[in-house]
């Protein structure tokens, strides 16, 4: 997904450098908008897996602490050594879906004329 997501970002990129007046811009927010949802959906699903593995993690660190067995020592051990990875992916997508939205400004900007700042962000205070 790392690859996808960044592969995505620098075509975006590429795009948004080059300036080309024949770009639709509009056409690419839209698309642009679409791999939001995509990597937002992924995100969220990440989120969760994380935190399932956090708490499992924090359960089997209190079994360990109260019952002192090498099983749940082993066991918890083992969810740390998978959430650590998860955790990684984790940081990466939201990042990396982080990047999207200030892409997804400019290509707003450029889509509707704009020339600064988008009203609805100077608005808003954003």
């Amino acid at each position: 997904m790392w690859k996808r997501l960044k592969a995505w970002r620098d075509k975006i990129q590429a795009l948004l450098d080059a300036n080309d007046p024949a770009t639709d811009w509009e056409a690419v927010r839209s698309e642009h908008l679409v791999q939001i949802s995509i990597f937002q959906h992924e995100r969220l699903i990440h989120l969760l897996v994380t935190l399932a593995f956090a708490l499992m993690e924090l359960v089997s660190a209190v079994v360990t602490i109260l019952f002192t067995q090498l099983f749940t020592a082993a066991l918890s051990f083992l969810f740390l050594v998978l959430l650590v990875p998860y955790i990684v992916h984790y940081y990466h997508l939201e990042n990396g879906t982080q990047a999207l939205y200030a892409q997804y400004d400019e290509l707003a900007r450029r889509a509707d004329g704009y020339k600064g700042d988008s009203p609805l962000c100077t608005q808003n205070g954003v």
